[in-house]
C-alpha cells in the first residue's frame, strides 16, 4: 500500500487497540471539533481545520507526498508534511503518535531508510515545548524555515543516537554470545535463542517454545540457563505465568 490516508487510518486503527484513545473512532478522521492545549475551544492554544474539511485536507497532503513533479529534497519534503499533519490534526487522538510514524514511514518508502531505524518521539518528548513553539511559530509567523531547522536537528542528533545504539547492540550481542558458549551442547538452541530475543524481548516459556519449535519443558530449562548467565531477568516474581526480560537489550533504548 502506498503513503496514504488509507495506510494512515489502518495504522491508527493499529495504534489505538487497547491504548488511550482506544474509543475515539480508531482508524477513521474525526467527524467532530478538536483542539490543541486549553480546557476548551475558548482557551485553546491551536484550533486545527474544521472536521469537514479534513478529508480534502488529508488528500491534499497525500498528493503533496507521492508527488514526484517537483525535485524537493526528502527530508524537507517530511518536515513540511509533518507539519502540515499535525495542523490538519485528522484524528480525535493519536495525532502526535502518527505523526512522528509518518516520518519514519515516509522514509522507508522513499529508500532513504532500509529499515525503519529512525524514530524521532524521543528527540520531541525531549524538547516538547521547543517542537510545539516551532510548530505553532510556522502557523503565526508563517516561519516554516525555523521549524525545519529545528527538524532537520532532530533528524541529525537522533541518526547519531541510533549509530550508538546500534553500536552498543552488536557489543551486547558479542558479550552474550560469549557467555553462551559455556552451555557447551546447549549453545546452539541458545544461541536460535537469543536471535529471537531481539525480536521478542519480553517473553514467556510458551513465546520461547513456539518460536523455537521445542517443547515446553526444554524451552523452560533454556530460560533458567539463560537466567543463570544474566542475559534474561524474570519480571513477575510469580512462581507460575512468569515472564522474562532481555533487560540489558531494552535498556539501550531508555
Amino acid at each position: 500500500m502506498p503513503l496514504s490516508g488509507r495506510l494512515l487510518k489502518d495504522t491508527h486503527r493499529t495504534l489505538l487497540q487497547g491504548v488511550r484513545g482506544t474509543h475515539k473512532l480508531p482508524g477513521e478522521f474525526r467527524s467532530s471539533q478538536n483542539w490543541i492545549g486549553g480546557a476548551s475551544l475558548k482557551s485553546a492554544v491551536f484550533i486545527p481545520p474544521h472536521h469537514d474539511d479534513v478529508p480534502d485536507l488529508m488528500a491534499d497532503l497525500e498528493r503533496f507526498l507521492n508527488d514526484q513533479s517537483k525535485p524537493t529534497p526528502d527530508l524537507i519534503k517530511i518536515g513540511i508534511a509533518h507539519y502540515q499533519f499535525e495542523t490538519i490534526h485528522p484524528f480525535l487522538d493519536g495525532n502526535g503518535r502518527i505523526g512522528r510514524l509518518l516520518i519514519t514511514l515516509y522514509l522507508v518508502s522513499t529508500g532513504l531508510l532500509v529499515k525503519p531505524s529512525l524514530y524521532l518521539s524521543a528527540f520531541i518528548e525531549q524538547h516538547k515545548q521547543l517542537y510545539y513553539d516551532n510548530l505553532n511559530r510556522a502557523r503565526t509567523h508563517n516561519d516554516l524555515g525555523q521549524w525545519l531547522k529545528f527538524f532537520l536537528e532532530g533528524v541529525r542528533l537522533t541518526a547519531e543516537s541510533s549509530i550508538q545504539t546500534f553500536k552498543a547492540i552488536i557489543a551486547l550481542r558479542t558479550e552474550c554470545e560469549r557467555e553462551i558458549l559455556t552451555l557447551g551442547k546447549k549453545a546452539k538452541l541458545a544461541q536460535a535463542a537469543l536471535h529471537l530475543l531481539y525480536s521478542k524481548p519480553i517473553l514467556d516459556g510458551q513465546d520461547l517454545a513456539a518460536g523455537l519449535s521445542v517443547n515446553i519443558s526444554t524451552a523452560l530449562r533454556l530460560i533458567d540457563d539463560l537466567v543463570k548467565l544474566g542475559i534474561l531477568r524474570e519480571s513477575t516474581g510469580f512462581k507460575r505465568n512468569r515472564v522474562f526480560i532481555f533487560q540489558k537489550y531494552i535498556a539501550l533504548f531508555e
